[in-house]
């Protein structure tokens, strides 16, 4: 893990083993919000273990109690570097042996595409295991 991370792990209770670890990237963004609503469906699905990667940690309060309410082993951890969250995610996965990784994507336009990279891409390309990724909501803000 990198300096500029910290991390908490919370076990709860589950009537399986944990035989599974998802990796998820969050954000309070709409896009964020899918992916920790998907995951979470994963997680419940294949009894597994959620390490949510949460790149403001400033900005949502709710993260917390969202995941304690969940019934699902989970394990925050928070980075201060929002510039590299692909690598922060790549590098979570790695050290985790996660089974695939849930990221949550945004509409962008072309010169935005062009002009400022993709986390997403980078994940999508450069992760060694699966990654699910997944759209927001078309009316969220």
């Amino acid at each position: 893990m990198s300096e500029a991370a910290q991390s908490s792990m919370v076990d709860q209770p589950s009537p399986r083993e944990v035989r599974a670890r998802i990796v998820v990237g969050y954000s309070p963004r709409p896009e964020g919000q899918a992916a920790l609503k998907r995951a979470l469906s994963e997680a419940k699905l294949r009894a597994a273990a959620l390490v949510v990667v949460n790149t403001s940690p400033d900005a949502d309060t709710d993260l917390a109690e969202q995941l304690a309410t969940s019934g699902i082993s989970y394990e925050i951890r928070t980075t201060a570097n929002t510039q590299d969250s692909a690598e922060e995610l790549i590098r979570t996965a790695e050290t985790t042996e996660a089974d695939f990784i849930v990221i949550g994507l945004r509409r962008r336009s072309p010169v935005g595409k062009l002009l400022l990279g993709s986390n997403a891409q980078r994940v999508l390309l450069d992760a060694a295991c699966p990654v699910l990724a997944v759209k927001a909501e078309p009316d969220a803000v």
